[in-house]
């Protein structure tokens, strides 16, 4: 069937007059001749969304492969049937339903419902948009088979995205292999009709007691100090669902309210003041540092637009900024939780800071390091605590088992109200740190692309032929994570062991279309572990540019 053919056919099944009408000018352009909108078609219908462990993400538009109702409905009715067929019982699982503030969320939340409804299952959607934590929450509180998020966390204004969690023996984490491929088999056998067909029925709304349980899990994480009465402190949503939520913890939690960035604070899927919503991208926290300077405040905390993730910055003394690396605040929280643990262990992603498991073994802690992701962080063995580089950090597993950036802040403001009862900054304490678990320094080269291809080729330039040194320094050891290594489950990952003992990993991103290589040095003083990353950071460049030509 040509691009055409297939478009017109979508056509006929589409409820959504705005992508109809933007496909509809696309098929008459190409018919006209249009090289650019045959090119644009051929996108669209030559191949399809894959869902995977990551759920679904992509540009918003008609067609298989952008984000859409026909799509959505399609998933929606796909995991209702796995739903039906895992179920143990005759009773009708229960499925909870989500949506931060992007555009068409809360449409994509309000179909996914009817579908699983009309499917035979309970669906129950939560009553407005809110935070990721607190539908990974409901999962748990509910007692649910399965959780839907309707989300693109951070990436771009035009994506969204369709995120899974699975209630019983997994206890309320995103899906891993091979359930993925389990629930995407339904869901191309579904594709196969017209989303026309699937039968709708009523859901319901949960009510607030559902968030109101959130927010006291949430607020016990880390009640407020004495010395986090007067903390003066600035924090923004980022244009995302993070605030109202937030404010609520902060209040049955005991600490005071944050001068917030006016501008970011209300949901806004369009993100008017940045280029990318993501506090780990160049520029997107500056009004927050605007902000923050005026106020005179002695940090600031920010939310993605989903709220599942953290970021933190603290003054330089030279009336600038300095934004915490998310190694930097994960090795400080998971320091918080090595203290109070008796048992059990700390878990972070196989790219996050190896200074982690210097904590775990300073307090005879178990320790793991998992494939990419808090679909695996979240199923380490024992968690008592989990954090991924990217900003994400799991501090309450009891509760919820994914990141959370709502319970993190919570943690953090404790953190930083306990070091400020002795007179010490949070600067002071990446300072502690350093002195007691050794100078760990991390930097990563992201390489964003508009060709997933061109990812490929990287990838199979450097597996074809590994290099032997990066930079001036020696490849001691390569590892082709395709192969299995350290027990873990195959994945497009290489990890180069350098022979100063410096550490090189590299793999594309889950969802953003990237390049990541993240890069890893320890030394006996700043400057020394400095020095080692920058020339590391360098050679890691050159390596990258030399593989893509």
């Amino acid at each position: 069937m040509t691009a055409v053919a297939a478009a017109e056919a979508w056509l006929e099944q589409d409820p959504d007059d705005v992508t109809r009408t933007e496909l509809r000018q696309l098929i008459d352009a190409a018919a006209a001749g249009d090289a650019a909108a045959g090119a644009e078609l051929d996108d669209r219908f030559g191949s399809r969304l894959a869902f995977g462990t990551a759920g679904l993400r992509g540009r918003l538009g008609a067609g298989p492969n952008r984000m859409n109702r026909v799509l959505v409905a399609q998933a929606a009715a796909g995991l209702a049937a796995f739903l039906r067929e895992r179920a143990a019982t005759d009773a009708a699982p229960v499925v909870v339903i989500g949506y931060d503030g992007r555009r068409n969320s809360d449409v994509f939340a309000r179909d996914s419902a009817e579908l699983i409804a009309g499917a035979g299952l309970r669906a129950v959607l939560l009553p407005r948009m809110l935070p990721t934590p607190v539908l990974a929450f409901a999962v748990r509180h509910l007692g649910a088979a399965a959780g839907v998020m309707v989300t693109a966390s951070h990436n771009p204004p035009d994506d969204n995205g369709y995120k899974v969690y699975l209630g019983g023996a997994d206890e309320g984490a995103q899906i891993v292999s091979p359930t993925d491929a389990a629930i995407a088999a339904h869901i191309d056998a579904v594709a196969a009709g017209d989303v026309r067909d699937l039968p709708r029925g009523r859901y319901e709304t949960a009510d607030e007691s559902v968030v109101d349980a959130y927010v006291m899990a949430t607020a016990s994480v880390a009640p407020a100090p004495p010395a986090a009465r007067d903390m003066s402190w600035v924090y923004t949503a980022m244009h995302g669902v993070g605030h109202e939520t937030l404010r609520r913890v902060l209040d049955v939690a005991g600490y005071p309210q944050p001068v917030v960035v006016t501008a970011q604070i209300e949901p806004d899927g369009r993100f008017p003041t940045v280029a990318f919503p993501n506090p780990e991208e160049p520029g997107a926290m500056d009004l927050a540092f605007e902000t923050g300077t005026a106020a005179g405040a002695e940090f600031v905390l920010a939310n993605d637009p989903d709220a599942d993730r953290l970021a933190v910055a603290v003054p330089d003394g030279d009336g600038d900024w300095r934004q915490l690396t998310g190694n930097e605040v994960g090795l400080l929280l998971g320091w918080r939780a090595a203290r109070t643990a008796t048992t059990g262990s700390l878990a972070c992603s196989l790219v996050s800071s190896p200074g982690l498991q210097a904590v775990a073994e300073r307090y005879g802690l178990g320790f793991h390091a998992t494939l990419t992701g808090f679909k695996w962080i979240s199923r380490a063995p024992g968690l008592v605590y989990g954090f991924e580089e990217a900003l994400g950090y799991l501090v309450n597993p009891g509760t919820v088992r994914d990141k959370d950036g709502i319970s993190a802040a919570v943690a953090m403001l404790e953190l930083i109200a306990d070091a400020r009862g002795e007179g010490r900054s949070l600067a002071d304490l990446v300072d502690e740190f350093r002195q007691t678990f050794g100078f760990f320094s991390s930097g990563q080269v992201s390489v964003r692309v508009d060709d997933v291809a061109i990812i490929r080729r990287v990838m199979a330039a450097l597996r074809a032929t590994p290099p032997a040194a990066v930079g001036a320094v020696a490849v001691a050891r390569a590892e082709d994570f395709r192969e299995g290594v350290d027990g873990l489950p195959p994945s497009d990952i290489l990890r180069l062991w350098l022979a100063d003992g410096s550490r090189v990993i590299v793999r594309p991103s889950g969802t953003e279309p990237k390049l990541k290589v993240y890069l890893d040095v320890r030394g006996d003083t700043a400057a020394e572990a400095a020095g080692r990353l920058a020339a590391l950071d360098a050679g890691a460049r050159a390596l990258v540019a030399t593989a893509q030509a």
